[in-house]
């Protein structure tokens, strides 16, 4: 099972740089000492620290706590005969790629590269199927590191979401849909972490697949490095108003459902 992306102290922290909240400033809103606050981040679990600190942070304090007592992490998603994720290491962290397919006539998308595309291009080739599209979330560099040869394995379409453009992609804007057989693929800018962030929604297969990249993840989301507000508001309006039932494919961690996630998330429990 792979494990969350982020624990307690990675949620603590990316809440607090996103407002701009200093320890000390946090402490004194939460009526905590500095060095609570500080022993939080380092996963030393105090249940009425965190409680005092959530709603200062704008995080739900009860779905912190069961994060932190490891009492949740997403129902495993069994991959379907539509959808394959493929988990590859870049340097000291884990990282995700997806391919999605028409099960008809076998034309697929790849999402992303991940470290390594190796196993996805054998996968492809296991299964008989033809790679039409390489579609990119973002351009950082763990998610891209292995394009030149996912493209030339496959001879896919490389695109690229137009605030992040990459040698070799056509860049896109929000709303470009592209058709694999049956199978419709939307685009919605979900930027906020990344200047050009794309979540990609599939429909057209027996359930909603979300491709978000680091927008969001299981239990919490990519951090607000160009504008944490706008990734705030982006992940809420247009990935957790999808379907309950709508997969969502994080960029890192294990696959989730929106409805978990509305359910779990200390982002976003509570507000949609």
């Amino acid at each position: 099972m792979v494990p969350l992306e982020d624990n307690v102290g990675d949620i603590i922290g990316k809440a607090q740089r996103g407002l701009r909240i200093s320890d000390t400033e946090l402490a004194e809103k939460a009526r905590v000492s500095s060095q609570e606050i500080r022993q939080l981040r380092e996963r030393d679990f105090d249940e009425l620290a965190l409680l005092r600190v959530a709603p200062v942070l704008g995080l739900d304090g009860r779905t912190l706590c069961e994060l932190a007592k490891g009492e949740w992490h997403p129902k495993k998603i069994d991959e379907r005969d539509y959808l394959a994720q493929f988990n590859t290491h870049y340097h000291d962290m884990a990282v995700n790629a997806y391919l999605v397919w028409d099960p008809a006539s076998r034309a697929a998308a790849a999402f992303d590269t991940g470290a390594d595309c190796g196993e996805m291009v054998r996968f492809a080739n296991r299964h008989k199927l033809n790679v039409k599209l390489i579609l990119l979330t973002h351009a950082h560099a763990d998610h891209v590191a292995d394009l030149p040869r996912l493209r030339e394995e496959t001879g896919g379409e490389v695109f690229t979401p137009a605030g992040e453009p990459v040698p070799g992609a056509e860049s896109i804007e929000e709303e470009k849909r592209f058709r694999l057989g049956d199978v419709e693929i939307d685009t919605r800018l979900t930027w906020g972490h990344s200047r050009g962030g794309m979540t990609y929604v599939v429909t057209g297969l027996s359930r909603p697949i979300a491709i978000v990249g680091d927008s969001l993840f299981a239990g919490s989301m990519g951090g607000g490095n160009i504008s944490y507000d706008d990734a705030l508001q982006n992940n809420l309006e247009k990935i957790l108003t999808l379907p309950d039932e709508t997969i969502i494919c994080p960029g890192h961690g294990p696959m989730t459902t929106v409805g978990e996630e509305k359910a779990h998330n200390p982002f976003f429990a509570g507000k949609v």
